[in-house]
């Protein structure tokens, strides 16, 4: 049983354009989330480039930015009250207790919420509590579906690089 929504090939018949956004959102998630499969926690940990990118670096990180685009714009409530890093690149930080569970785990909470916090929204309206000030829920879903699509990137080319040794 899938921890997300229905693939994209399965919702594709619902034309309208939130659908859509959804389902190609739900399938980045979906990506990164599976990067981590089959790895050990050795692998999701191996730094393979200068920054602090990992596979498993990258599903905190992409948790903190549903936290920051789908609580932080739409509640309105600080990063601090929220309990993430004050920056995007604090996010990657690993800590000791860190684990493929765990991240998996926070990650599909932050996508549950994330998915509850837009679903009374339309994509016109405006969210109010992002540092470039208000911004309509489109913009949000596009700049996600941007971040993660890089991020996916990201993964596939990092997991190629950890299981090809």
């Amino acid at each position: 049983m899938s921890v997300f929504p229905p693939t994209f090939a399965e919702d594709v018949i619902n034309h309208d354009v939130r659908s859509q956004f959804d389902a190609f959102l739900d399938e980045h998630r979906r990506a990164l989330y599976e990067s981590l499969d089959g790895l050990t926690e050795e692998q999701a940990r191996r730094s393979l480039v200068p920054s602090r990118t990992t596979l498993l670096g990258l599903l905190k990180h992409a948790t903190f930015v549903e936290k920051v685009w789908f609580d932080e714009a739409i509640s309105c409530r600080s990063r601090s009250e929220i309990g993430i890093p004050a920056t995007p690149d604090e996010s990657f930080i690993l800590e000791d207790t860190d684990t493929i569970a765990s991240i998996q785990q926070a990650h599909r909470e932050a996508c549950e919420a994330s998915r509850l916090a837009a679903s009374a929204l339309g994509l016109d309206e405006l969210v109010l509590g992002n540092r470039r000030g208000p911004l309509p829920l489109r913009w949000v879903y596009l700049h996600m579906l941007r971040e993660l699509a890089q991020h996916c990137g990201h993964a596939d080319i990092l997991r190629e690089q950890v299981t090809s040794r």
